[in-house]
């Protein structure tokens, strides 16, 4: 970008450069509209990195993002009571952020998105009605670094993380939005491997020590591992609980590559527009799956969402249009989400139900499920009697009949 983009306008300014937003980029872009796509330079978001087959179909993500395939879930218990999940007929891709990121924008750009690193600073209407998205610009973008620098669109996406300026500043009571706050450490891993240590195997650690109300958790990336934790305690120590999950995990002596914490949203915001022209997607939106944390395809399918959203409105000018992204997001995973915010209040309260848990996964119904729903990202609901036999040893479970 130059100086002279200053005076320019674009159809879309996507604000902030992670799945959601590169994701709407991309699809925009590819519809011909001028996109802006304003992204903050070096920031890399804490996430254990899963992709499931359906993300990797549905956005077509090529097999050389992938620095593992994951076949094997580990759910451990307080009691260190393990269960291991096989994977059958497939896999979980796991990619670095840092590289998926940076290829999910280069692949907006290839399209015809108009890439820009710089911090976003504040929205303005001009007195024609026209949206101004201001910012300042990175030394490598063409204005000195710190210059303000402003753009006019027709709309503004804001994918910018739980905390969203954009989200703050336009939508009615984004900044209730509920967060709790991730933190992991990458390790580099040995080539020659560790014991215990399965570069094919997810670890998933519910031990009241790690998290209050979360989990920890190992994930392989190929010559590295996350190692992290996270809790909506603002007094539990993110840090000393991932440093005692390294420890009981032998990893402890890794070379640490980096740290990275961050906010991420607890339930989807009521509302994702401002009734004129900004819409919402990722995290700004709040699409965060209770329970497993999972943000990747949620936000990229929020972004598309997003995208489809603002190809109509600036089809139409009716921006009417722009709550379509919410209601189509919610239709198609609206009840997951309920259920596993459901299942993440009730079985992550205390040790003991956490250890009922990691007891239930072992039931073969479950996990049949449980993975064929994380697979496809939607509730299986081919098998009924299965549905009715997890119901039953739920509750033998829940009044403390079954046995652990």
């Amino acid at each position: 970008m130059n100086a002279s983009t200053t005076a320019r306008g674009y159809d879309v300014v996507v604000v902030g450069g992670g799945p959601a937003g590169a994701t709407a980029a991309d699809d925009l872009a590819r519809q011909g509209h001028s996109v802006l796509l304003l992204d903050r330079a070096g920031r890399i978001k804490p996430c254990g990195g899963a992709i499931p087959p359906r993300l990797i179909k549905d956005f077509a993500i090529p097999d050389h993002l992938l620095v593992a395939r994951i076949r094997t879930a580990r759910m451990v218990s307080p009691a260190d009571q393990r269960v291991d999940i096989a994977i059958e007929g497939g896999f979980v891709g796991m990619v670095d952020r840092e590289q998926f990121d940076e290829w999910l924008r280069e692949r907006a750009a290839g399209h015809g998105a108009v890439r820009a690193n710089g911090v976003f600073e504040r929205l303005e209407h001009t007195d024609d009605g026209v949206c101004v998205v201001h910012f300042r610009a990175h030394a490598d973008d063409g204005p000195p670094q710190g210059l303000a620098a402003s753009v006019r669109t027709r709309c503004v996406i804001g994918a910018d993380g739980a905390r969203s300026q954009v989200a703050r500043q336009a939508v009615p009571g984004a900044e209730r939005l509920p967060c709790v706050f991730a933190y992991h450490e990458i390790v580099r891993v040995p080539q020659d491997g560790l014991p215990g240590y399965d570069a094919q195997r997810c670890d998933v650690v519910y031990r009241g020590e790690l998290s209050p109300d979360f989990y920890g958790w190992v994930f392989p990336h190929g010559d590295t591992a996350s190692i992290g934790t996270g809790s909506a305690d603002k007094g539990f120590s993110l840090r000393h609980a991932t440093a005692a999950l390294r420890q009981a995990s032998g990893l402890a002596g890794l070379e640490t590559v980096r740290r990275e914490g961050a906010p991420i949203p607890m339930k989807p915001l009521p509302r994702w527009d401002n009734g004129r022209d900004v819409v919402l997607a990722g995290d700004a939106a709040g699409v965060v799956a209770p329970a497993s944390g999972e943000g990747i395809y949620y936000a990229m399918f929020g972004g598309r969402m997003a995208a489809e959203a603002v190809h109509e409105f600036l089809a139409s000018g009716d921006a009417r249009a722009l709550a379509g992204a919410r209601k189509r997001f919610m239709k198609a995973h609206g009840r997951v989400f309920w259920v596993l915010g459901l299942m993440q209040r009730f079985w992550y309260s205390s040790d003991k139900r956490r250890e009922r848990f990691v007891s239930i996964c072992r039931d073969r119904d479950v996990q049949q499920l449980t993975f064929e729903s994380y697979m496809n990202k939607e509730l299986v609901r081919k098998k009924p009697m299965a549905h009715v036999r997890i119901f039953f040893k739920d509750v033998a479970h829940l009044l403390g009949m079954a046995r652990v």
